[in-house]
């Protein structure tokens, strides 16, 4: 019989997690099933251990459960424990162990697909929720010369930067503070482009050979690389590649293997 994996989430079913790990699985040649998995908004602990029980051997965790994830887990990695946040769960001896794939995804994507490096510059990442406190760890040990939190409420951005102040230099503020600064990656890890909306970013925060990047991605453009566009940046990159990232990346802590990104990505694209 075929492991079990699957991923859970509400909602669930735009996901491309199936397709991917289905993709993987063919390419490495390992025997498992995956499939996605609709949790109810107040059922998330209830359905992980149902698939548990039914013999599931690992899931990953989508909105908007990644936070309520860390807290049913037994054990966390040491990257899901700075994030405080989980995203891929392995089921073993009656135990859950937590892990968070995502920064090593959106970095993997940044460095290696985009060709970005992040040694030395300045990054700017808006928002400071979930998505934010996943990335903000890999990011920090890509020793940038500095990381800026910007979130709609200050405080929140503030409290973000404090907890991972001893990790590298990174500080947080209100989107009206970033005034008179420029940066050479700039990634969205807000929701806003979901509902059509571009968090309100004042003039000049996209540097010369800027990369605008949204952890968010669709058809054509999402309304902040639109907006980044109307303003002359030229480099644009949405979240698929960060997506397909933190898919090997899990697929490596459940099967040992590391499957081969970019002819997933761009049968994805193509698709």
């Amino acid at each position: 019989m075929s492991d079990r994996y699957c991923v859970i989430g509400n909602p669930i079913g735009h996901s491309k997690s199936p397709a991917i790990h289905a993709l993987f699985a063919r390419q490495t040649g390992e025997d498992l099933v995956y499939e996605a998995r609709l949790a109810p908004l107040d059922g998330f602990a209830a359905a992980v251990r149902a698939f548990a029980a039914a013999g599931g051997r690992g899931a990953n965790v989508t909105v908007p459960f990644k936070e309520e994830a860390f807290r049913l887990c037994d054990a966390h990695s040491d990257r899901a424990r700075l994030a405080g946040a989980v995203n891929t769960l392995s089921f073993a001896d009656g135990r859950i162990v937590g892990d968070n794939t995502d920064g090593a995804g959106l970095v993997r994507d940044l460095v290696f697909n985009l060709k970005t490096p992040l040694a030395g510059r300045r990054v700017l990442l808006l928002g400071a929720g979930g998505a934010a406190r996943g990335a903000l760890g890999p990011i920090l040990e890509r020793e940038p010369e500095a990381v800026v939190i910007a979130n709609r409420t200050a405080a929140r951005a503030e409290d973000l930067a404090l907890h991972f102040a001893e990790v590298g230099p990174v500080r947080g503020c209100g989107f009206a503070d970033l005034t008179g600064e420029s940066f050479d990656v700039v990634v969205n890890a807000t929701a806003a482009s979901l509902a059509g909306e571009v968090p309100p970013l004042p003039e000049g925060v996209f540097s010369p050979d800027a990369l605008a990047y949204d952890m968010m991605y669709g058809k054509g453009d999402t309304a902040f690389l639109a907006h980044a566009r109307r303003l002359g940046v030229a480099r644009l990159a949405d979240g698929l590649g960060m997506l397909v990232e933190q898919a090997a990346e899990a697929f490596f802590v459940w099967r040992g293997v590391r499957p081969d990104t970019l002819p997933v990505l761009a049968a994805l694209r193509a698709a």
